[in-house]
């Protein structure tokens, strides 16, 4: 489930239709960019004393100036770009730079660097290919400006000439610079969408746990709501019986009527019973209760769960009672899928065990699989970091690849309950991963701090389990 809803927030985030690119972000660029360029020709030309072109430098500079009025009262401000829209206004800001730059002194002109920028402002808001085809244009006219341009505004004497070789080096310098720029902001821009559409998955999941709490509410709604008919139904079926004869043929009729009123009016005291007599997985739950409960949607499958609970060795007394908590379904999800995922890769068995003390409860999930790549081991957990690569098969038999999402919705679940995980291999000879899991065993039983999660109703009280009864169940 997670990784459909992780898919399409990925789609709209990357794939969308519209930049990440707002009218109002360059539209201000470009202003900066108009204010800048008038400043350096004003302190070259009257500063410096250079003679320079004024004239048709300022008439590519107005242009740019009207360009932006012109946007500013077209489109509203918050306007994001269509692709080719952003593209096409990115490459006029290279083309407006280069022909100043040719007015200027072409690739001797110390402001060549700019031409870099619209290569990075489409790297972080526009598609990989959309940005490849401007850093082209603008290498194209780097090229250009480094055998065609005006003369560098400069001393008449004596006049400033750079060698060919030179020039060649600062065009270098230019394509070079270009792309490791483009590369870097385009890989931290996708990685904040990665962790954008990753973060939002994982609230959808858990907005989905809430609807499903907010059910028991409904339920306790529909069942005061039903209380009052069926009472109704129950009274008018034992007047009618009283006035019938016994040996009447529809006496029958009127007893069945009865029994199911009355059966219904049990099913609603169920769901409106008081904390005290509610079922244990709405209040609290054991360790063991626990793992029981994230293993049952697996069993009957190919892989074999074994699902195992004792204290530690050397626990004694208060430390060897069976830890129990308040019911998280946050938690229970994320077990939920670390063992559908070893139960995806293991061979045959998946072993599932607790064990605990008076400072710590820890979960362990074992299979008998390939176990962790050591390349990947270290960044499992983080969103979009996956080693199913296309091996999971959907109900139809397809391959289909994972998004990496699902571990990192559960190791964030997980770690919000207080908990720590640690991934490791089985050592040799034995084959296999191990994910563990360690509560401190008082956040284990907090039911305060951890009520975001729990049941609204109290852990209920339970006798301690003797010392030296160690609880082991093979599913």
């Amino acid at each position: 489930m997670q990784e459909k809803i992780s898919q399409r927030i990925h789609s709209r985030l990357v794939y969308g239709s519209d930049s990440q690119l707002r009218m109002q972000t360059i539209v201000r660029l470009r202003w900066v960019g108009v204010i800048g360029q008038i400043l350096a020709l004003s302190v070259v030309y009257y500063g410096l004393g250079f003679d320079l072109p004024v004239g048709p430098c300022l008439i590519i500079i107005a242009v740019s100036a009207w360009v932006n009025v012109f946007l500013a009262i077209r489109y509203p401000a918050r306007h994001r770009l269509t692709f080719n829209f952003a593209t096409a206004l990115l490459a006029y800001d290279i083309v407006q730079l280069a022909s100043l730059l040719y007015l200027t002194g072409g690739i001797m002109n110390p402001f060549t660097m700019l031409m870099v920028a619209p290569v990075t402002v489409s790297a972080a808001t526009l598609p990989l290919g959309r940005t490849i085809g401007l850093g082209i244009l603008a290498l194209g006219c780097a090229g250009v400006l480094a055998f065609h341009a005006m003369p560098l505004p400069w001393y008449v004497d004596p006049p400033l000439t750079l060698p060919t070789l030179y020039k060649l080096g600062i065009l270098v310098a230019v394509a070079a610079s270009m792309p490791f720029l483009a590369l870097y902001v385009w890989r931290l821009t996708n990685e904040g969408r990665q962790m954008s559409a990753a973060l939002a998955a994982t609230e959808m999941v858990l907005a989905r746990e809430q609807k499903l709490h907010a059910l028991d509410g409904l339920a306790a709604a529909a069942a005061h709501e039903l209380g009052t008919p069926l009472s109704t139904i129950t009274l008018v079926t034992n007047e009618l019986d009283r006035q019938m004869d016994k040996n009447s043929p529809h006496r029958e009729d009127i007893l069945l009527l009865r029994s199911q009123a009355q059966r219904c009016r049990e099913i609603l005291q169920k769901l409106t019973r008081q904390p005290p007599d509610e079922d244990p997985l709405h209040a609290s739950l054991t360790v063991k209760e626990m793992l029981h409960e994230a293993a049952q949607p697996y069993l009957g499958g190919r892989a074999s769960i074994v699902v195992k609970a004792a204290p530690t060795e050397g626990a004694t007394g208060p430390d060897a009672r069976l830890p129990e908590g308040v019911r998280r379904p946050g938690v229970i999800y994320g077990l939920e899928n670390i063992i559908e995922n070893a139960a995806d890769f293991c061979k045959s068995r998946v072993d599932v065990s607790a064990e605990w003390d008076g400072q710590t409860v820890t979960v362990t999930v074992a299979d008998d699989g390939p176990g962790f790549k050591p390349e990947i081991i270290d960044n499992l957990g983080e969103p979009y970091v996956t080693t199913r690569g296309g091996s999971r098969k959907d109900k139809r038999g397809n391959k289909v690849s994972g998004m990496g999402l699902g571990f990192f919705i559960a190791k964030t679940l997980l770690e919000r309950s207080g908990s720590r995980l640690h991934l490791e291999n089985r050592a040799e000879p034995d084959q296999g991963a191990v994910v563990r899991i360690t509560w401190p065993r008082a956040a284990f039983e907090a039911a305060v701090e951890l009520r975001d999660y729990a049941s609204p109703a109290p852990p209920r009280r339970r006798q301690p389990t003797s010392p030296g009864d160690p609880i082991s169940d093979s599913l």
